[in-house]
């Protein structure tokens, strides 16, 4: 398996879209990103190989639907688009060939991009698509972890720091939940859903990345909160995520 050869062609594949657009050009960089943590995940978790370069491979291609996506519709919202993992999987069955020549993996690279993004993993898959699934999944929610330190609401941080935590958000992440997005009214709501991704990350290696790159710490602290009740409750989520990462990396 060729990673180098199937990088330039996802590189190729991006430039008919437009990268001075900076939202295309960021989804670009993500993809590289990501393929270099389900890269990093994988070599942990002691795979072959073979599995390995799968995963990375698995990686470079997750998002290959965002650059229709946005040129299409102008957003990367699936609920107002399409359905960027569906998408991703019908794309990638006509051009897999253009990034590896085998068709042994043709449905395991598919399932899992087409499972990237859901609440949750589809039932029915064998052990290994759902492992395959489960590491696009965690490697995808670090780097959209880091992006949260830095990238999203630049320059629009007054908003998230006069809004309010919504109750069902606190109350969903009391229970170690992902945040179903229907509950999110407010910006900080926003932020709340993104740090409780870490109850749907699944490997020990990607709880290290998040430990030692202090996303969630990182996250909260960007943020000066106005209303002190609401302050007090983001403190008080970093005490679980920090709580709730300790206990897997054990």
């Amino acid at each position: 398996m060729d990673i180098e050869k199937a990088q330039k062609e996802f590189i190729k594949y991006t430039e008919k879209y437009d990268l001075s657009d900076v939202n295309i050009k960021r989804k670009q960089e993500h993809s590289i990103r990501v393929m270099k943590i389900s890269k990093r995940i994988a070599e942990g978790m002691k795979l072959t190989q073979e599995e390995i370069d799968i995963a990375t491979l698995i990686g470079l291609l997750h998002d290959i639907a965002r650059f229709e996506q946005y040129t299409k519709y102008h957003t990367f919202k699936d609920a107002e688009s399409i359905d960027h993992g569906d998408l991703g999987a019908e794309i990638l069955k006509k051009d897999i060939k253009k990034y590896i020549e085998t068709d042994e993996y043709d449905e395991l690279i598919q399932l899992a991009v087409k499972n990237h993004n859901k609440y949750k993993i589809q039932e029915g898959l064998t052990q290994k698509q759902e492992m395959f699934a489960k590491i696009i999944r965690d490697a995808d929610k670090l780097d959209i972890l880091y992006e949260s330190t830095c990238m999203f609401w630049k320059g629009r941080e007054n908003l998230v720091e006069e809004s309010k935590i919504t109750p069902e958000i606190i109350e969903e992440f009391k229970r170690n939940e992902s945040v179903d997005i229907r509950y999110r009214k407010t910006p900080v709501d926003e932020i709340v859903s993104v740090v409780a991704f870490i109850f749907d990350i699944n490997y020990g290696t990607s709880f290290e990345i998040l430990k030692r790159e202090n996303y969630i710490n990182k996250i909260i602290d960007r943020y000066n909160m106005i209303d002190k009740n609401t302050k007090e409750q983001l403190e008080y989520i970093k005490d679980i995520a920090s709580e709730y990462i300790e206990q897997k990396i054990k």
